[in-house]
């Protein structure tokens, strides 16, 4: 599958996104602990400001006005607008940066990242997932076009870590069973919620699905929910403590 425009359309579709996807304190720990004793920080692609440390001096990017409006909710820095391919900033001008789970919304990520290693005096962050760990999901036999859309969209992990020039650190991030930001995998205990389309629209793969095809496998979710056919094979991760699949932190330091 080829997507000739990866990025979503935020400014018509993500008004509640915040509601839905915020930072978790355990994801947040990996990356307080990536960040080390950095004191100015970029987050690019930086949306409502989840994962921003408030105890640092953030210089927030991102080019959507309704995410940019978002962040006065959220006690958050205010954004300039500006892209990941194009950041208006010296060479070297911050401690640190960070790219949480934005990349693949980017029309031109190797530039992009480039971009953010150029800025930064030591070490990026990049929150991703890894798309070939994308079938470990039970998502992967309901779900299998919208993981084809993922795929589709996030760059290998070799792919960034060549684009940051290498000296990475790939870090598997554990989830929560009860997280509370809402990507696909923070519901591998919780299939039930994927049956509300709120949820649905603060995970941006089901925007590039055709026509139909969402409601499809949505029913098809509900279908075996109501019967038991989902808990039959997969109930055991209603009561799984964590979940490890494909949310990867990669530390790239100079």
């Amino acid at each position: 599958m080829k997507i000739e425009n990866p990025a979503f359309d935020y400014d018509k579709l993500g008004q509640k996104y915040s509601g839905y996807r915020q930072t978790d304190p355990r994801i947040a720990e990996y990356v307080t602990r990536a960040l080390g004793d950095a004191k100015t920080i970029l987050n690019v692609g930086a949306g409502a400001g989840s994962y921003e440390p408030a105890d640092r001096y953030v210089i927030a990017v991102e080019p959507s006005q309704v995410m940019r409006a978002q962040r006065g909710k959220n006690a958050k820095v205010p954004a300039i607008n500006a892209k990941a391919d194009h950041l208006p900033f010296d060479d070297k001008t911050f401690d640190a940066s960070m790219a949480m789970v934005t990349v693949h919304h980017w029309p031109d990520i190797a530039k992009g990242l480039r971009e953010l290693r150029r800025v930064t005096r030591g070490q990026v962050i990049i929150m991703t997932f890894d798309p070939n760990e994308l079938d470990n999901f039970w998502n992967a036999a309901y779900f299998p076009e919208l993981i084809a859309v993922e795929k589709a969209r996030y760059p290998t992990i070799n792919f960034i870590e060549n684009a940051l020039g290498g000296n990475c650190e790939i870090v598997p991030i554990p989830i929560p069973l009860d997280c509370i930001d809402g990507f696909q995998e923070a519901f591998y205990g919780r299939p039930e919620a994927f049956l509300e389309k709120e949820v649905r629209l603060a995970q941006s793969a089901w925007g590039f699905l055709p026509e139909g095809v969402e409601d499809r496998l949505v029913s098809a979710l509900k279908d075996d929910l109501e019967s038991g056919a989902w808990d039959k094979k997969y109930g055991h991760f209603r009561s799984e403590a964590t979940f490890t699949c494909a949310l990867r932190l990669v530390i790239s330091r100079p």
